[in-house]
């Protein structure tokens, strides 16, 4: 089984091998990280102690698992101080978040491309005592091997989405004879399934984990950490406070063609609010270009974050300075190209929109302007966060909306009643604090497995 499996992921490597390598001259995608995805070279594994062993390994895909993760692997280091925190992504930008949100890891890095040879070299590598998968990505080699090594891997604030579970249907009901055993049998080196809701844990048994390892821990997500001010945000302010532009409205994690939507929504707010200011940050940085083409054909004058004389998060001086640090009056939107620095600026919105939903995208994270207060105001494609959306929209501490327009309508109508915008305000931040939890719940799972383990 494990070889079908390995030789179909190579005829479709070889087939994405052009992309991949177009992709690569284009952006530095995939070219750049291919020898720590093919085991051969960890440089920040190199900083390690020659001896040190029992690393804990926390994967993280990208952006959003990246973030869900935080905490938990603050606290890890916190109660397992000499042991190295290692922690992979699969993404450049996951990567760029990582490195920038958890400074005290001892190492980031690429997790290996799924073929044999390549987990066993970074298993070799990391040499960890535990590995933890945040979500739900499964691995059959990976598994496989930290099996064979009896590595405990524990898939943490687990979640299957009605996008991917679908697929599995569909999957399962032509390859149904192929596809149950093989992912039983994968699954079955995994010693816990710690999952987000009932309807995750029920939906993991029926793909084939072992009913006794899949249990109920809650939504790491709800555990966020509430980012410190950065220089932008601190400097954004300020020059709120100076100019007097109001209201401010953050388009976070804007996906790919989805930035002519959150301008549509910013545009009929502008009839209303001739001042206010749009701060729009595209999830991804190959869509920074795109995004500052879309605003200018959108006949708006804007700054880019790049052109500011202000530090970045892991930076000490300015890069690139404009001949000016504040915003002209007839700019009307800042165009955020940078990884790392929206959370903070989520802090200073009098509006939110989260991105991924105003196109068939499935939506992202809304907890990080609720755990400031800030009501999401999000498209109809929330799948990878329905359970989330469906719970704030019923407590009344969001909005769904199902086009831009609406969205501009929405933030219209909560600006003429500060009463109810305060009321759902609270009622968003009050919903976080009282869904805390998960953290405690893995730590205690994943203290099972390293009690008695070797140093």
């Amino acid at each position: 089984m494990y070889f079908i499996y390995s030789f179909l992921m190579g005829l479709a490597a070889l087939l994405l091998v052009p992309y991949w390598f177009v992709q690569g001259l284009r952006n530095g995608k995939y070219l750049s990280n291919l020898g720590e995805r093919l085991g051969f070279s960890f440089p920040a594994l190199a900083k390690l102690p020659a001896n040190s062993t029992g690393a804990i390994w926390i994967h993280a895909v990208s952006v959003g698992e990246a973030l869900s993760g935080i905490t938990l692997a603050r606290r890890l280091k916190e109660t397992y101080p000499h042991r190295p925190l290692i922690i992979s992504t699969t993404t450049q930008t996951g990567q760029a978040l990582a490195r920038d949100r958890m400074p005290f890891a001892d190492a980031v890095i690429y997790f290996p491309l799924d073929w044999a040879f390549c987990v066993r070299r970074a298993l070799n590598a990391v040499r960890p005592s535990v590995v933890l998968v945040l979500e739900t990505e499964i691995w059959p080699n990976f598994l496989r091997e930290a099996g064979r090594r009896k590595i405990p891997v524990l898939f943490v604030s687990g979640r299957i989405s009605d996008r991917s579970f679908a697929r599995y249907q569909r999957y399962l009901g032509v390859f149904g004879f192929f596809l149950r055993p093989f992912l039983g049998n994968a699954l079955s080196n995994a010693s816990a399934f710690l999952m987000q809701s009932e309807k995750d844990a029920q939906r993991v048994r029926a793909m084939g984990a072992t009913a006794d390892r899949v249990l109920l821990s809650g939504n790491l997500k709800y555990d966020l950490e509430l980012p410190a001010p950065t220089p932008l945000s601190n400097w954004l302010a300020a020059e709120i406070k100076r100019s007097g532009r109001s209201p401010i409205i953050v388009a976070g994690s804007v996906v790919a063609t989805e930035e002519p939507h959150a301008l549509i929504a910013f545009g009929t707010l502008q009839g209303e609010y001739p001042k206010a200011l749009l701060v729009l940050a595209p999830r991804k940085p190959e869509c920074f270009d795109e995004a500052a083409e879309f605003i200018d054909e959108s006949h708006r004058k804007f700054i880019r974050r790049s052109q500011l004389p202000i530090a970045g998060p892991s930076q000490s001086q300015a890069v690139n300075p404009p001949a000016s640090s504040t915003i002209p009056s007839d700019v009307t939107v800042l165009l955020i190209d940078s990884i790392g620095e929206l959370a903070s600026l989520y802090a200073l919105a009098d509006g939110a929109f989260v991105g991924g939903s105003l196109v068939s995208s499935g939506g992202h994270n809304i907890l990080e302007p609720a755990a400031f207060g800030k009501i999401p105001v999000f498209g109809p494609s929330m799948e990878n966060f329905s359970e989330i959306a469906s719970r704030f929209v019923s407590a009344g501490a969001a909005i769904q909306v199902e086009s831009p327009e609406d969205a501009g309508v929405a933030w219209i109508e909560l600006f003429r009643d500060p009463e109810r915008m305060k009321k759902m305000g609270e009622t968003a931040r009050h919903l976080v604090a009282d869904s805390r939890g998960a953290t405690d719940r893995a730590m205690a799972e994943i203290a099972k497995r390293l009690d008695g383990a070797g140093q």
